[in-house]
């Protein structure tokens, strides 16, 4: 497979954009199957507390991977920025310094997880009759965490330079591989949860062995060699700066979502499971637009490296516009299919499951354009090297999330809809932040 990478500092924007943007769609997507191929094989064959267990240790492994994948964004940016200033050096010295600190940070919570993982069980209110087959899955799955920083280094090491397909490839690789010894394991061997969880867990190295093996042969000029091994501090500083703040930043996301998620478990199993399937149809239809945040993102950290702001004011307004298109048609998708994309993992016997969960994707789907334009001021403010305040934009978003899910769900004419409710309206908040910020800071001269 041939080296790419893609100049975003010349071109066409849209099209530079778009033809960026799309295999990171495509890829996410894919690595969001890893988790629902899971979850339909489980719901399919094993029942609906096992469906339960898997759907809540997703929402925990979410908010443990994106710890990782938010250093793995912003070394991205770091590298963005270096390739748009045609710096090579730089480049081999923020690999070498930033991919020790993540692997040393991949250990840690690796073994603070094992050491661990009955108290965190039990900190998100799970029912005992799903305590036992969590633990289990979660166990398991945990053994490919290693791989999850492997692959999501490579990726967006790669993506800093401009390519998008290769992650894509191996993605679809290690994905038709996961689906296959799901099915094998889970339903050939009857091996149950425990199936599930060996299965991603192969796939995951995989894919992550693949990717690794591709970038050390296509990218001779990126090889870390001895006069690269040392410490920079200016590098450092930066590295720390980008990689720590977008790693709060998705941390305190998912976290938000984990503590919603606790709320969740206080309704009971139905909700749960309706939760654990809904949330995952939900992240499905709004990732694209996120990866087109992080293509955004790419973006302008070649051309803020470049030294090019006429360039990226232009592309505000034409990345603007496709994510207001793009999210009006997914919104429409998910609010009038809503019933059909529950009855693909639940069976039909299971009416309250599905309501629950087709009642939560229209009130969520129907404002998909909060969360796109969030997405994009995210991908701004980390590539113009203000990380920080994506940090108080999650902030604002999810502390509204929480708060307001707390309050609103504890009014029993309300209930569980608040909980829904609760998070559109920080979005919203968070976007007026963001967009009055920006207009403050603009440099227009």
């Amino acid at each position: 497979m041939k080296a790419k990478t893609n100049d975003l500092t010349k071109g066409n924007i849209t099209k530079g954009l778009w033809g960026f943007a799309i295999p990171l769609m495509f890829g996410n997507v894919l690595q969001q199957l890893y988790n629902l191929v899971d979850t339909w094989v489980v719901g399919r064959y094993v029942g609906d507390n096992a469906l339960a267990a898997v759907g809540s240790s997703y929402t925990l492994m979410t908010f443990l991977t994106s710890i990782i994948i938010g250093l793995c964004l912003g070394s991205s940016s770091f590298i963005s920025m270096a390739y748009g200033r045609k710096r090579d050096d730089v480049i081999r010295n923020g690999i070498f310094i930033s991919s020790i600190m993540i692997g040393a940070l991949t250990l840690l919570i690796m073994v603070l997880f094992y050491m661990l993982l009955d108290p965190i069980i039990s900190v998100l209110q799970v029912p005992s009759e799903i305590f036992g087959d969590m633990r289990i899955y979660l166990f398991y799955v945990f053994m490919g965490f290693a791989a999850v920083y492997i692959y999501n280094y490579v990726s967006n090491v790669l993506r800093g330079l401009g390519n998008s397909v290769v992650p894509l490839v191996f993605l679809a690789v290690s994905v038709v591989l996961n689906i296959f010894l799901d099915i094998l394991f889970v339903a050939g061997f009857s091996m149950g949860i425990k199936g599930a969880a060996v299965a991603t867990v192969i796939a995951q190295y995989v894919s992550g062995a693949g990717i690794l093996i591709y970038f050390i042969t296509a990218y001779p000029v990126y090889r870390i060699g001895m006069e690269d091994m040392h410490f920079e501090k200016a590098n450092i500083k930066d590295i720390l700066s980008l990689s720590g703040f977008t790693c709060l930043q998705q941390s305190v996301m998912n976290f938000g979502i984990l503590c919603v998620q606790g709320i969740v478990n206080s309704f009971g199993t139905t909700v749960m499971a309706a939760f654990a399937v809904a949330v995952k149809i939900d992240t499905i239809a709004y990732m694209p637009v996120q990866d087109f945040g992080n293509a955004f993102s790419v973006f302008v950290a070649q051309n803020f490296g470049a030294g090019k702001a006429d360039r990226i004011r232009s592309g505000i307004r034409q990345a603007a516009i496709s994510v207001i298109i793009f999210c009006v048609c997914i919104s429409a998708i998910v609010c009038g299919f809503a019933r059909l994309f529950m009855s693909i993992f639940v069976d039909s016997s299971s009416v309250q499951v599905i309501n629950v969960g087709v009642q939560y994707l229209r009130i969520e789907g129907a404002f998909y354009i909060g969360i796109g334009i969030l997405f994009m001021l995210y991908g701004y403010y980390r590539a113009v090297n203000r990380p920080m305040m994506s940090v108080v934009l999650t902030v604002i978003s999810l502390g509204t999330r929480v708060l307001l899910a707390y309050v609103l769900s504890a009014v029993p004419a309300i209930g569980v809809v608040g909980i829904w409710m609760a998070i559109p309206i920080g979005w919203f908040l968070a976007d007026a932040v963001g967009i009055i910020f920006w207009r403050k800071t603009d440099d227009r001269k």
